[in-house]
């Protein structure tokens, strides 16, 4: 099969090979043609060596999340048939339950492989079956971009109508917070450095829209567009030292959401403001199956459709990692299929 491999770190050692063996599932795991992947920050991460480096073994087929069909049963699954549409989850060994640091261990795009081949195996208690009104490349999209916001708000958090979210940029992550948000009845505030980007995610739901460009104190701004009270979650995907402000802009018993690391993996926190707004400042590692197969239901009952900012082909895997470097508005999708 056709496969990417990632030799070592960096981009230059990513590379595309057309002999690599067809994995055969083992007993509970089913082997999945890959029609689509998507890409995630993390995918990068891992490429640019900055994300678990001492796990992550050379030779790794990358990229976590993928979509496509059945085409070979391990011995004792009876969950799918071959021909069944499934996507991938995270997790392989998270199913329900609390977090076990274990399951770093098991995670698809490394250092299990992932999906950047023409198949894969994986777990199928750790699949789920594609929502119906997906197509292939729109479903690649859900296992962490969608999971996580989701896993945050409904898991951890209690979102819903009357509620205020702040969203940080117009990347996967974000696009589906304000999706889910919106569709839960909450108010959803979005910052962005483009007013062009502000304008179309004011489309998907966004009530109210910040410019951290021009108005670098966004927490205040936040603060100013909630009365003074804050809101009550604010889902961030920087990290790094601007984490203060993500708590300065939450209420009261509010929740900070740290679900990425784009400005950095530390940070200098002002623990005097997370004391005197009993401020909760939740780690988010993507969730669990139970919780995708929530999340499932709710995407077909509201319809959701994911937001796809370019479709690459398999040939043009370091394009598409090179747009995700650029600053996409929504997902990066590799058609493998």
């Amino acid at each position: 099969m056709r496969a990417w491999k990632l030799d070592d770190f960096g981009t230059e050692n990513l590379h595309l090979y057309d002999d690599v063996p067809v994995p055969f599932p083992g007993p509970g795991e089913i082997l999945v043609k890959v029609a689509a992947a998507s890409l995630n920050y993390r995918d990068k991460a891992i490429v640019d060596g900055i994300y678990a480096p001492d796990k992550m073994p050379k030779g790794l087929i990358p990229v976590a999340d993928f979509a496509g069909s059945v085409t070979a049963l391990g011995e004792g699954v009876t969950t799918f048939a071959v021909g069944d549409r499934v996507t991938s989850h995270f997790y392989m060994d998270w199913l329900d339950g609390p977090w076990r640091e274990t399951y770093t261990d098991r995670q698809t795009g490394g250092p299990l492989n992932g999906g950047l081949a023409e198949y894969a195996v994986i777990s199928a208690a750790g699949a789920i079956a594609t929502p119906a009104h997906l197509s292939d490349e729109e479903a690649a999209t859900l296992p962490i971009a969608a999971l996580t916001p989701w896993f945050a708000m409904r898991e951890y958090g209690n979102i819903g109508a009357g509620d205020t979210v702040l969203v940080q940029g117009t990347g996967g992550v974000s696009i589906f917070a304000t999706q889910i948000a919106s569709a839960l009845g909450a108010r959803v505030i979005a910052t962005s450095s483009s007013d062009d980007k502000l304008a179309r995610i004011r489309d998907l739901g966004a009530t109210d829209t910040i410019n951290y460009r021009t108005t670098p104190d966004w927490a205040t701004a936040a603060l100013e567009l909630t009365g003074g009270e804050g809101v009550d979650m604010v889902i961030d995907v920087a990290g790094g030292d601007g984490l203060t402000d993500s708590v300065r802009a939450v209420k009261g018993s509010g929740m900070v959401a740290v679900v990425g690391f784009l400005a950095g993996q530390v940070s200098a926190v002002d623990l005097m403001s997370v004391i005197w707004r009993q401020a909760r400042v939740q780690g988010i590692a993507v969730g669990h199956v139970r919780a995708f197969e929530r999340l499932v239901t709710f995407i077909n009952e509201h319809e959701i459709r994911p937001v796809i900012d370019s479709v690459f082909a398999l040939d043009d895997a370091r394009a598409a990692y090179a747009r995700l470097d650029e600053g996409a508005f929504g997902k990066i999708v590799i058609k493998v299929a």
